[in-house]
């Protein structure tokens, strides 16, 4: 009876773990579901052995072998790494015109090897028109139109 009642706590103690964390929305990075899921199999596997010492053998041993060996490996796949769009990589660089920007009159630039539409920045408004060949700085980006100064 004892031997039961061990195995089943593991396995419902692995259920609500691995619940817990979906509840959480991954928060700890899969660990808890993780090693719920190690406590459930133990706990399974204790039940069909019939032995308490097997099903904690089995979900201590799951368990260990998850943080020991794998849990490195799968966080290293779960970080997200911010790699800016084309959009967010042009703020603060230099382009130059292509097609004459004036005040309230937008025009062309080049940025690299991509060619954007621009119009002056709000506060530069007040400054001459940008021909084509002058250089530029990105201010800003509102929808797909550069603001230069």
């Amino acid at each position: 009876m004892r031997t039961q009642v061990v195995n089943w706590v593991l396995l419902i103690v692995g259920v609500l773990a691995f619940v817990f964390e979906v509840l959480l929305g991954a928060a700890t990075g899969f660990d808890l579901a993780l090693l719920g899921a190690s406590l459930a199999t133990g706990g399974a596997v204790g039940l069909l052995a019939g032995s308490a010492r097997v099903g904690m053998f089995a979900a201590g041993a799951l368990a260990f072998v998850y943080l020991a060996f794998l849990r490195r490996r799968i966080r290293a796949r779960l970080i997200v790494t911010h790699t800016p769009s084309n959009a967010d990589a042009v703020l603060g660089r230099t382009g130059i015109v292509t097609d004459r920007i004036a005040p309230h009159a937008p025009g062309r630039i080049r940025v690299g090897d991509e060619v954007w539409r621009a119009r002056l920045a709000h506060d530069a408004e007040g400054e001459p028109a940008k021909e084509p060949g002058a250089t530029v700085t990105v201010d800003s980006i509102d929808g797909v139109t550069l603001n230069v100064r």
